[in-house]
């Protein structure tokens, strides 16, 4: 019997409203209430495709932190480590979609739950049969004492030998660019898989050309590095070679999530030992397939419909 690999992950996770119409959000007058958050989509994602998931988060002790709490344990994903917290909201944010499927959010996570997580909260027990820990710079983005918490999480992930993939995820709603480089300049030496966008990394070290992101890889140390370039394919950097696989053609309809979906394939795919090339595949097909549904998460697919995706099979309906 194959092995359930483990992941672990923490973050905030917000109640999102999707608005009725595409355009610009003023003229917007009716929305429909999701669930989102981008460390809680990489759990959803993970869970869908058969991985043991852990979820560590803060909900508000409200109406909308049960939401959210059903709809991730329903998913599938383990709760233990998820606390509610009274007197701090569940965090919102309200999404614009443009006809060409390109949008916008709103945040509104002021004295988000996720602030009463501390540095002790972080217990070793909590890495028990962990094979990856998956983290992103959404977190570090809230407020400057997360990196505390997220330094505590990779000191236990160096002494229990568990690897380490983080997505920079940039928000500049929520910080400067010169506070989120800082932070990564702590985060990159121990990471073992950056799943990062170009233009992200572009903003990062100031350079996208081949060769910085070379180099990037050897100052820190990075064993893959993952430059998903959305339309254009994904590209990995991993053993002194280059490896790319171009994109799928799909229709997308609401971009946002993706490039979640994308880590929740790609990690899924490096778990069980797939090539460099077929870990690159499977990533964009989960990418894909999300852009093909409206919300954060509801597009995430499950392992049949990858595999079908990518060897082209017909899913019988009925």
């Amino acid at each position: 019997m194959s092995k359930t690999f483990s992941v672990f992950t923490l973050g905030d996770a917000l109640i999102t409203f999707n608005p009725s119409e595409t355009g610009p959000l003023r003229y917007v007058s009716a929305f429909t209430r999701k669930v989102g958050g981008a460390e809680l989509n990489f759990a959803i994602g993970c869970a869908r495709l058969g991985l043991h998931t852990k979820w560590t988060s803060r909900l508000g002790g409200d109406e909308f932190g049960r939401v959210i709490y059903n709809f991730a344990r329903g998913e599938g994903v383990d709760m233990a480590n998820v606390e509610f917290v009274e007197n701090y909201p569940t965090s919102l944010n309200f999404k614009e979609i443009r006809e060409d499927g390109s949008g916008k959010t709103f945040y509104y996570r002021y004295q988000s739950p996720i602030l009463t997580l501390e540095p002790e909260d972080i217990t070793e027990a909590m890495f028990d049969g962990i094979d990856l820990i998956h983290l992103t710079g959404v977190f570090l983005a809230i407020d400057p004492k997360n990196l505390a918490i997220v330094k505590r999480v990779l000191e236990i992930a160096s002494e229990k030998e568990i690897k380490v993939s983080f997505d920079p995820n940039i928000r500049l709603k929520l910080w400067t660019l010169e506070q989120a480089k800082a932070a990564y300049q702590e985060i990159f030496p121990y990471v073992d898989i950056l799943l990062t966008g170009l233009d992200e990394i572009e903003m990062i070290i100031g350079d996208a050309s081949e060769a910085a992101l070379e180099q990037c890889a050897i100052d820190f140390n990075i064993g893959q590095l993952v430059i998903k370039d959305g339309g254009n394919g994904a590209r990995l950097y991993q053993d002194q070679t280059w490896y790319t696989k171009e994109a799928f053609k799909v229709s997308p309809i609401d971009t946002v999530g993706a490039g979640d979906g994308f880590d929740a394939g790609y990690i899924y795919a490096m778990l069980h030992g797939y090539s460099p090339e077929d870990t690159l595949e499977f990533a964009n097909g989960v990418g894909a397939l999300v852009t093909t549904v409206s919300g954060d998460n509801e597009g995430l697919p499950y392992l049949q419909e990858v595999k079908a995706l990518i060897s082209k099979e017909k899913i019988i309906e009925r």
